[in-house]
C-alpha cells in the first residue's frame, strides 16, 4: 500500500509541476491580437532573413535582430521569412507566429 501511495504522490507532484509551467505560457487576448494585426498593417517592416533560427514558438532570436514596439502591447513585432513574428523583448523569445 505504501508504494501506491508514494507512486500517486510523484504522479501528483509531476502533474503540478507540468500544471505550473503551463501557467508560464502566453497568452494573448483577442483585444491584443487584434491591437497587433492593426497596427502591423499601419507600419509595415522589411522582410529579414534570420539564418539558423526556425520561427517556432519558444524560439529565441539573436540580439542583431530589431524589435518593433506595438501600442499598449507588451510584445515587440518584427518581420522574418514575410511572416510577422511577436517576440517577448526580456527573453527574445518567439510568442507567437503570424502567416
Amino acid at each position: 500500500m505504501r508504494m501506491h501511495l508514494t507512486g500517486a504522490v510523484a504522479a501528483f507532484l509531476l502533474l503540478a509541476g507540468i500544471g505550473a509551467a503551463a501557467a508560464e505560457d502566453v497568452v494573448i487576448t483577442p483585444e491584443q491580437d487584434t491591437v497587433v494585426h492593426e497596427y502591423v498593417k499601419k507600419q509595415p517592416l522589411a522582410s529579414m532573413k534570420v539564418p539558423g533560427v526556425e520561427l517556432n514558438i519558444g524560439s529565441s532570436l539573436p540580439d542583431t535582430v530589431e524589435l518593433h514596439e506595438v501600442p499598449n502591447v507588451k510584445y515587440r513585432y518584427v518581420v522574418i521569412d514575410n511572416r510577422t513574428v511577436l517576440v517577448d523583448p526580456g527573453t527574445r523569445k518567439i510568442v507567437k507566429v503570424y502567416d
